[in-house]
């Protein structure tokens, strides 16, 4: 973890995935938000969000002599660079969008870039608020040795009113942005714990 390795003031560097593709997703709006906050209220973060609709389908008749196509070796050297993780994940079917599962599934290839790294999950959706992926995606994690923060947990039922998003999905309520900063928080303390810096 590169960004780490001088003092603890240092920006530590997190990669923002969404599993939702859609513009006006209420994912990709959580993310739009993290970002926010790491810029206005939560200081030490710099939060890049990491489009992985170029990514091809998985096939591994695509790997030659050892390469990636290249917007997968791009999108791997992200994930590689970064200190932490922040998955934004729909529940699809009660699991993992597809989108995201062939992201995760592309940067596990060997070797695995997910290795040693920290995580956390937020989501957005009905009902339960996508907390069935965040389940299904940290079993997965447990194969890619992912470290997640265990505590707050983010589930976020969009359809309840008051109103969580405006019409172009980004996050307008204040109680959920005061949840979100606290996974934020969560986050870049699991970080420098983990790189034995707090």
């Amino acid at each position: 973890m590169a960004a780490l390795s001088g003092t603890s003031s240092q920006m530590i560097k997190v990669a923002a995935l969404s599993g939702s593709l859609r513009k006006g997703s209420y994912n990709r709006g959580l993310v739009r938000s993290a970002i926010e906050l790491s810029k206005t209220a939560v200081e030490g973060l710099q939060i890049e969000y990491i489009d992985i609709s170029p990514l091809p389908l998985l096939n591994t008749d695509l790997e030659k002599e050892g390469t990636y196509p290249p917007e997968v070796e791009a999108f791997r050297q992200k994930i590689l660079v970064a200190d932490s993780i922040l998955f934004a994940s729909p529940e699809y079917n009660y699991s993992i969008a597809a989108p995201l599962k062939n992201a995760i599934d592309w940067a596990s290839r060997a070797p695995n870039v997910w290795a040693g790294k920290p995580a956390a999950i937020v989501s957005a959706g009905g009902g339960f608020g996508g907390g069935r992926s965040q389940y299904h995606l940290r079993q997965v994690g447990v194969f890619l040795d992912l470290h997640f923060i265990n505590k707050p947990e983010f589930f976020l039922n969009a359809f309840q009113p008051p109103a969580k998003f405006n019409d172009d999905g980004d996050l307008i309520d204040e109680d959920a942005k005061k949840r979100l900063k606290e996974i934020l928080l969560s986050l870049k303390k699991f970080t420098l714990q983990l790189n034995g810096k707090n």
